[in-house]
């Protein structure tokens, strides 16, 4: 009976701490719900306080989270709200930013929001964006700010903010992006903040730091338009993975630091409208991924360094309104410069020539065939001291003259001589030329350019240098003289012997013609056909001439190179790899028809050499899995065929386009927006289909992967048929739609 008893109360008693348990869950659960459904009021009446979502609250929606702009999590507590764009007016601070605890991102950029930033923003706490630019916000940054411990991005470019930047900001350490571009802010910037990438346009008046060395993975640092002052420190050469470096704009001083040089990724440079002065470090031509150097309105003396034309990327050099002085170095590369104003002499390159004369303007020096500009026989007309010398010597000269000439008929006497011919050709002169007449000669040659005397040089490159020569009987031919020299060694005369025959073999019209070569102790050259209109990639930045290049002339580029390339892998009888396509190595004749240049060049200098071992390429157009491996394929010119097909559809090289694309985050981008700005967009249907079926193929060969990019036949079999691959207006097109 005890027993029993006994079990009847243990029952009873797990009975009732059952029920209790119950029921604490319930209360729990009814106390969490009803907080819940508290906090989420509180919120949705914040939204309706701020007067915001007056006309973009849904028919009969009573539930926030539905509302424009607001996302919530699964619990219904609001984590987003994006009213980008949206014509909001009044105060900021209409917003109680006390309400939204969960709160991640909050943009409300482009609108016409006034006011003040609310010290209450400091109770953000989960926040990790701030996009407050475009509107017109006044008054000091608060401090508060620097709670946001979670804050990855702040944007408040564009406004009319006053003060300091506060301290506070410095403790964000998730913080990566600061923009505060285009407001009234000043005094001192904070050592911590140089870790961040954009504080232009405002009135900060402090020296760069040292300690900026520290922050060694910044890519991007503009601090132009400020009050920058003092030296820019050798510290800030550290940044060994900086690509945009601006500091234009500010107050600076003393030298341009030698050691600007170890900046290998950078690809912009802007130090213009400061005080510096000295020289250009010739360290600089070690900056091999440079396009843009910016260094006008200085104080900059000495000459322009030979080392610049090691910049092979180069693509705009801007020197005006400085005190440079000497000649135009040779070893530049074609393209847009702006030399104006300076105290340089002498002859203007003939590849520079294609840029406006107000390029050279206010050099009382320079002469060369520019509009506005005495030619060089002209400048030498001008010269007194020139004039009066050819006075006093002019019987002296006679009489010089006489005894040349003799000399020189002695001379071709002598080679005349069979033997004297024997004996050259056992000192390893090599000579052989493919011509329609076959009677283009050695001397002929090397008189129609003076021995190779540097004005006859129309252009320079990776290997060699370009000379214009023309014949006796009137043809002009284009003479690449070889840096390489090795012809006293027997295997590689045969082997490049060898080479040439193969390549002269190569006929297509869209490539240009190797006529012959000469192998000589004292030089090398090859023979080509000569192209009027130069490279494209001079063409194309060159105001006049871009223009001239309408867009049917642009895709028949396109489509030319195309056709070449397909040719050379898949139609000879041994395939040939270019394995350096660019803007620079396809040519222009007279009627701006293209023909691809320099192919074979690398295999004829490294006959002894595989494809498995040979460097490939120009900065901007190397195929990305050349930086892991050293097998070159025809995926390798099919990837920069894809770089030029773009370069010619947008006028400049697609390095920044490329770069926005790689951010998935980055804003659309529609395709008439990236289309050459200096010609009117095309209204032609034909035209604009085929813009269209160009710009799909150009992305489709710059795939990462090699194996998912297209052949070069099948790029030119699509591009003869024509078949678009969308049907819409052009202005409906996106860059995202193309690429996919």
């Amino acid at each position: 009976m005890a027993c029993a008893f006994s079990n009847t109360c243990r029952a009873v008693t797990v009975f009732i701490w059952a029920a209790l348990t119950l029921l604490i869950v319930h209360v729990a659960s009814a106390t969490k719900i009803s907080i819940h459904v508290a906090a989420s009021e509180i919120e949705r009446q914040a939204l309706l306080n701020s007067g915001w979502w007056k006309d973009r609250i849904p028919h009969n929606s009573s539930d926030h989270c539905n509302w424009v702009g607001i996302t919530c999590d699964y619990e219904g507590r609001i984590t987003d709200i994006d009213l980008l764009n949206s014509n909001i007016k009044g105060e900021l601070g209409r917003l109680n930013f006390s309400c939204f605890p969960n709160l991640k991102s909050l943009d409300l950029w482009n609108n016409s929001l006034s006011g003040s930033i609310p010290p209450q923003i400091g109770s953000l706490s989960k926040l990790k964006c701030l996009y407050l630019h475009g509107n017109n916000l006044t008054g000091i940054i608060p401090k508060e700010i620097g709670s946001l411990r979670n804050l990855r991005g702040l944007f408040l470019y564009s406004n009319k903010l006053s003060g300091v930047l506060p301290q506070e900001i410095g403790n964000l350490k998730s913080l990566t992006e600061l923009y505060v571009t285009n407001n009234a802010l000043g005094g001192l910037i904070p050592s911590t903040l140089f870790r961040l990438t954009n504080i232009s346009s405002n009135q900060f008046h402090s020296s760069i730091p040292l300690e900026i060395g520290n922050f060694s993975a910044l890519d991007t640092l503009d601090l132009s338009d400020n009050k920058i002052h003092g030296i820019i420190p050798d510290e800030l050469t550290k940044l060994s993975q900086l690509k945009n470096l601006n500091l234009s704009s500010n107050l600076l001083s003393g030298q341009i630091p030698y050691a600007i040089g170890k900046l290998f990724n950078l690809m912009y440079l802007d130090l213009s409208k400061n005080k510096l002065s000295g020289s250009i470090p010739t360290e600089i031509g070690n900056c091999s991924a440079l396009k843009n150097l910016t260094l006008n309105h200085n104080s900059l003396d000495g000459t322009i360094p030979l080392e610049m034309g090691k910049i092979l990327l180069l693509q705009n050099l801007d020197l005006s309104h400085n005190n440079l002085s000497g000649t135009i170095p040779k070893t530049l590369r074609p393209m847009y410069v702006d030399l104006s104003f300076n105290n340089l002499e002498g002859e203007i390159p003939t590849y520079l020539r294609g840029n406006p004369p107000k390029s050279f303007v206010g050099n009382k020096g320079l002469s060369g065939n520019v509009e506005g500009f005495p030619s060089s026989s002209q400048r030498q007309k001008l010269t007194p001291s020139i004039s009066l010398f050819a006075k006093i010597f002019l019987p002296l000269n006679l009489v010089l003259a006489f005894i040349i000439f003799g000399f020189t008929l002695l001379f071709k006497c002598q080679n005349k001589n069979p033997r004297l011919n024997s004996r050259a050709a056992k000192n390893g002169d090599v000579f052989s030329v493919w011509n329609y007449d076959g009677k283009i000669l050695y001397e002929d040659l090397i008189n129609a350019t003076e021995d190779f005397h540097i004005k006859y040089c129309i252009g320079t490159g990776g290997y060699g240098s370009v000379y214009k020569a023309e014949l006796p009987e009137g043809k002009v031919v284009a003479l690449k003289k070889l840096h390489h020299s090795e012809t006293e060694d027997s295997a590689f005369v045969k082997s490049f012997q060898n080479e040439a025959h193969v390549l002269s073999t190569v006929r297509h019209r869209n490539i240009v013609k190797l006529y012959g070569f000469c192998l000589h102790k004292k030089c090398m050259f090859l023979i080509y056909e000569y192209m009027e209109r130069g490279s494209l990639f001079c063409v194309l930045h060159d105001d006049d001439e871009a223009i001239e290049l309408n867009w049917t002339k642009r895709v028949n580029i396109v489509k030319s190179v195309a056709h070449a390339l397909s040719y050379l892998h898949h139609d000879c009888t041994l395939s040939i790899i270019h394995r350096d396509i660019s803007s620079n190595n396809i040519l222009l004749d007279s009627n701006l028809e293209a023909s691809v240049a320099d192919f074979g060049t690398a295999r004829l200098l490294h006959v002894d050499s595989s494809y498995r071992t040979l460097r490939a390429g120009t900065y901007g157009y190397i195929a990305p899995e050349l930086a892991y491996t050293i097998v070159v394929t025809g995926k390798c010119d099919v990837y920069s065929f894809g770089v030029v097909a773009l370069e010619v559809l947008m006028g400049t090289h697609p390095g920044g386009l490329l770069s926005s694309l790689s951010s998935s985050s980055g804003p659309k981008i529609m395709l008439i927006d990236v289309l050459n700005q200096r010609l009117s967009p095309p209204v032609n249907q034909k035209i604009v289909q085929d813009i269209i079926l160009v710009s799909t193929i150009a992305f489709a060969c710059l795939s990462s992967q090699p194996k998912s990019r297209p052949t070069m036949q099948r790029i030119s079999q699509e591009l003869l048929a024509g078949k678009t691959p969308m049907q819409k207006a052009l202005k409906e097109i996106s860059i995202s739609e193309l690429r996919n």
